[in-house]
């Protein structure tokens, strides 16, 4: 019996063809739904805060320094791909310590303005610095999340300082009745003295025969009025008739825009 080799070499080519042929369709179809994955559900990328400027808000500086009882000019553009969701602000000190009277300043603020929750947003705020803080570096974080949970954030370092700075006190703690006592500090007020007053009065004092109550305000500006830079030197007398004893003694500068600066000691009046 004879076998017909080209009938059974067709037959094989054909098979193996259609094999190939399956299988390449398989594989069109399956990098097609792959396509289709890709092209239905895009991954987008986190905001990117492009810009991120902030300084003294009174004149939109970018200097990164602010003043108690001012505000803070803060302002930030964002390229965000999905539609932002939340904006945070967060500024807190880097380990300063309040002075007497002073307290912690810890500011966190979520912003969801209607004007914010959009496409490539443009952030721009002003904050308002206590004015009862204390003065030194803090740290200044904004964070941008958008709907799909993506978040960036970018941060960096403000200086906030007083207006006005008293320091290098020589206070004298005694004097006696009818001589006086000596006062110096120094003083630095960005815009300018308008004038410097002391404020002495008594604590809960009795007043004897022959003596009169020593409550007084003496205000100075000979010397100091329009200066930014001065050291104060006076010598105040004491009545020869205030009563002895413990007296509260409060210094004020108040600067040209109105803002003022205190500083608070005692002093014993003794009668000789």
């Amino acid at each position: 019996m004879k076998t017909n080799t080209l009938n059974i070499t067709t037959n094989l080519m054909k098979t193996n063809f259609k094999f190939l042929a399956i299988i390449a369709f398989f594989g069109i179809l399956l990098n097609s739904c792959s396509s289709d994955d890709d092209n239905g559900s895009p991954t987008l990328n986190a905001p990117e805060i492009t810009s991120f400027e902030y300084g003294e808000g009174s004149v939109h500086s970018t200097d990164q320094v602010a003043y108690k009882g001012s505000d803070i000019h803060i302002e930030a553009e964002i390229n965000a791909e999905a539609v932002v969701s939340s904006i945070t602000l967060i500024i807190h000190a880097h380990d300063l310590t309040p002075g007497e009277g002073e307290v912690d300043w810890d500011y966190e603020n979520v912003y969801t303005d209607a004007n914010l929750l959009v496409i490539n947003p443009t952030f721009h705020k002003h904050v308002d610095v206590p004015t009862n803080i204390p003065a030194g570096e803090y740290h200044i974080e904004l964070i941008v999340t958008d709907e799909l949970g993506n978040s960036t954030e970018i941060d960096g370092h403000l200086e906030i300082l007083d207006y006005i700075t008293l320091s290098d006190f020589s206070i004298d703690t005694t004097a006696v009745r009818g001589d006086d006592f000596h006062a110096e500090f120094f003083v630095e007020a960005l815009n300018g003295i308008h004038n410097i007053t002391v404020d002495v009065h008594a604590h809960g004092l009795t007043v004897g025969e022959g003596e009169v109550e020593w409550d007084q305000e003496y205000e100075y500006t000979e010397g100091y009025h329009g200066l930014t830079e001065v050291e104060f030197h006076q010598h105040i007398v004491v009545p020869a008739n205030a009563p002895t004893g413990e007296y509260h003694i409060i210094f004020t500068v108040e600067d040209e825009e109105g803002n003022t600066k205190d500083y608070e000691t005692h002093i014993d009046i003794t009668a000789s």
